[in-house]
């Protein structure tokens, strides 16, 4: 059983680093993209939205495949065509195709978020202790690797295709071959068990509710950085185009740092004391961004940022899976949907009130919004089991049950 567990872990947590080493390959390269299809300003933001709202419906898709389909069988289907469909953005020549190629990767994507997320779940369940920030940390790196990458092929001029195709080649075939290890949970049996019992499908969206505009205020803060970190070091802190590009970078860093650490904070001290510190630290750091007096004093607010969201957004999946026990699957399909809705609202509101107001002003709003999460953070308290199985670890015949048949 301990090997069975170990290794679906090892193997989704490699199924994270994919993903964040293929996202940041694609999101890192967008003048590029642009380039290649000549895709203009004005047209640009529709193509970058179209990725989040199609993922947010892959996401709705994969809570009712799942009552069919186990997450790990959806998993292994996604994740080659995310990596598939980032060559397809690489190796297209006209609009359509680049559109098609989005699609693809948008759609393929929201059901990856789905079901890493909730192995990642069932199989905290299973250690009986917190683990989700570790696969999530994983996430992290990989995106600095995947960064790291797209800067080799952007100071070398390589082209997409040549930039994406030796990731792929190396990614693809690891990722099939470890999805023989995927671990279920409890699997959709109980959640239908539990629905039938309930009259519908177990979950309580009155309760569900506060984790999704936690999930949302958390995407808000992590998309204000990533779009607008480096405009606002450059263009109000009065920094170099090159000391600009710094904050992300070391956002992504402390991310990691926090992330793999977190687990350890969760364990000692309780899901709910990590997130409201979590919150308080990510509301000082956009605090400092905005009354910052110069490019130094605004990373240090950066650095900050990376700590304090770094731990939102794993324990806010977990504490769906404690809140619906008997219907996990679900709960965590519906709350990644709100993954989605931060990125997209957290772009445009920063720039819209940064254009009507000003670039410090905007910084204070998703700080207000992250300290709302202190109003909410009881909600990442374990809860009573509805269905009557208390907090134990689920059954060795259900924990045991691997996409291969372990």
């Amino acid at each position: 059983m301990t090997d069975v567990l170990r290794r679906g872990r090892a193997s989704l947590a490699f199924s994270f680093f994919a993903q964040g080493v293929a996202f940041a390959l694609l999101v890192t390269r967008i003048p590029a993209i642009q380039d290649r299809y000549g895709v203009s300003d004005a047209l640009l933001p529709a193509f970058l939205a179209a990725v989040p709202i199609l993922a947010g419906v892959g996401s709705v898709s994969t809570e009712q495949l799942v009552k069919r389909i186990r997450p790990s069988r959806l998993l292994r289907f996604a994740q080659p065509v995310v990596l598939l469909a980032l060559i397809g953005v690489g190796a297209g020549d006209s609009m359509a195709e680049l559109g098609v190629s989005l699609a693809a990767f948008g759609l393929a994507v929201g059901m990856l978020d789905a079901s890493m997320n909730m192995l990642g779940v069932s199989l905290q369940r299973a250690y009986g202790r917190s683990i989700m920030l570790s696969f999530h940390a994983v996430f992290s790196l990989g995106g600095i690797v995947g960064a790291s990458l797209a800067w080799v092929g952007a100071h070398w001029h390589l082209a997409l295709f040549v930039s994406y195709l030796p990731v792929v080649v190396v990614l693809l075939p690891l990722c099939l071959v470890g999805s023989r290890w995927y671990v279920d949970g409890e699997g959709a049996a109980v959640a239908e068990e539990a629905g039938k019992a309930e009259g519908g499908d177990g979950i309580v969206f009155k309760l569900l509710l506060p984790l999704c505009l936690v999930m949302t205020f958390a995407y808000i803060g992590d998309s204000t950085v990533s779009n607008w970190s480096a405009k606002y070091l450059q263009d109000v802190l009065g920094s170099s185009e090159q000391l600009a590009t710094v904050p992300y970078n070391v956002y992504m860093v402390t991310t990691l740092v926090g992330r793999a650490i977190g687990d350890f904070g969760v364990r000692r001290f309780g899901a709910v004391a990590v997130v409201r510190l979590g919150a308080l630290v990510a509301a000082g750091g956009f605090a400092v961004v905005a009354v910052a007096p110069g490019a130094w004093v605004g990373m240090l607010g950066f650095t900050l940022l990376g700590v304090g969201l770094c731990v939102l957004v794993p324990q806010t999946f977990a504490a769906a899976g404690r809140l619906f026990p008997g219907a996990s699957d679900a709960a965590v399909a519906r709350l990644n949907v709100f993954n989605y809705v931060g990125f997209l609202v957290g772009s445009a509101l920063v720039g819209a009130l940064g254009d009507a107001w000003s670039y410090r002003g905007a910084m204070l709003v998703p700080m207000v919004l992250v300290l709302v999460t202190l109003v909410y953070a009881k909600s990442f308290g374990a809860q009573p089991d509805r269905y009557g199985g208390g907090h134990e670890r689920p059954r060795t015949a259900d924990v045991g049950r691997g996409s291969n048949g372990l």
